[in-house]
């Protein structure tokens, strides 16, 4: 009964009100670095498509000055390549949501096992990319 009546002392917006409390996962640190690792290839991916489009202007601009180029199949080099580069860097973007949604979810689950077949591919066609801009620096000296 002392407790109705503390209630009914106090003003209708003060009355007991439940408070929700919000759920905090025990592997914050975790969620967060998966984060920080997300937005770093994100600024990876933009920098990659960035990139590509450097590229292909500054073939552009030396087409114009009048510097020989070699083309393929009417494309030029720096297209293929400026190309090339912004296509990764979507791609990129792409596998950094997805393995980031991946990981998230793994690391609730406390099943967290780090898929590398993703760095081995990125690095491959980073080695490829680096290659055929040498190969076109080559051509164009």
């Amino acid at each position: 009964m002392t407790q109705n009546k503390e209630i009914a002392d106090k003003p209708e917006d003060q009355q007991q009100v439940p408070v929700k409390k919000r759920l905090v996962s025990k592997k914050v640190t975790d969620h967060l670095a998966n984060e920080r690792t997300f937005l770093a290839w994100m600024r990876t991916g933009l920098a990659t498509i960035t990139f590509g489009f450097v590229v292909q202007r500054f073939g552009l601009l030396l087409r114009q000055l009048g510097v020989k180029a070699t083309p393929i199949f009417s494309l030029h080099f720096s297209t293929v390549i400026g190309v090339g580069l912004t296509l990764l860097g979507v791609l990129m973007m792409i596998f950094a949501l997805v393995s980031f949604l991946q990981n998230r979810r793994a690391i609730d689950k406390e099943e967290f096992h780090p898929y590398v077949g993703f760095s081995i591919v990125l690095t491959i066609l980073a080695c490829l990319v680096g290659i055929s801009l040498a190969f076109y620096l080559a051509l164009n000296s």
